[in-house]
């Protein structure tokens, strides 16, 4: 495979074997990454202090299959600096792509929408406003744009949404799904439609809903940086 360079954020690391680092990158030009790299001994090492989450880099990786070598990484402008709840909002856009974006597939869009995600955080615009807009954009990825054709609120005053139906008149709900199933406002969910989303009641109508079908997609295995919040609010 040819080597070339490409943009890169660093989403998730860990440690693999002696000297070695297991990376996940998402890229501008294949997506989601995996790769393996030798660090220095010394903590100091330019290497080590590069590979940090949140930083605009230039990698290029060497070898095919699944799993890669990290040949060359170097900044590509400067770190974004989050801190507090914008620093945990971070955390949780990486968590997210590391366990729903399959490898090697090109994301364009989505990169571009973390990269203006990740600034807007380091300017702390609204969390909640940043959130939304980046995980509808992921859904969208993952093939999954929500249809909100059939909301009408002069018919049903609320709706429930089925992974397997879409959003479904709370009336009309199968008897196994009555109890278990979060009911909507129809006006919000038809805010939400328009983009219309600056009241607090309607923003928390989006949180709850994206909340449902990302749990739905991780097969309800709670998230790691959502526990950042509860533990600091």
């Amino acid at each position: 495979m040819e080597e070339f360079e490409q943009s890169a954020f660093l989403l998730h690391s860990r440690p693999y074997r002696e000297n070695q680092i297991l990376l996940e990158f998402l890229t501008s030009q294949q997506g989601k990454i995996s790769a393996i790299s030798y660090l220095g001994k010394s903590l100091k090492s330019n290497k080590r202090a590069l590979l940090q989450p949140f930083s605009p880099l230039k990698i290029v990786l060497k070898g095919q299959g699944s799993l890669q070598y990290l040949k060359r990484v170097e900044p590509e402008s400067k770190s974004y600096k989050l801190s507090g709840n914008y620093l945990y909002s971070g955390f949780y856009l990486n968590e997210l792509q590391v366990r729903l974006l399959g490898e090697h597939i090109s994301y364009d869009e989505l990169f571009c929408q973390y990269q203006k995600s990740i600034a807007q955080l380091s300017q702390q615009h609204s969390i909640e406003l940043v959130l939304r807009k980046f995980e509808n954009r992921l859904l969208e990825e993952l093939g999954m744009t929500i249809d909100y054709s059939p909301i009408s609120y002069k018919e049903n005053s609320h709706y429930s949404y089925l992974p397997e139906k879409g959003f479904v008149p709370a009336n009309f709900l199968p008897t196994r799904h009555k109890f278990t199933q979060t009911c909507y406002n129809a006006i919000h969910l038809q805010a939400i439609a328009e983009d219309n989303i600056s009241a607090k009641d309607v923003m928390q109508t989006y949180k709850l809903l994206m909340r449902q079908i990302i749990n739905h997609l991780l097969d309800g295995k709670p998230l790691h940086s959502r526990k950042l919040f509860t533990q600091n609010t």
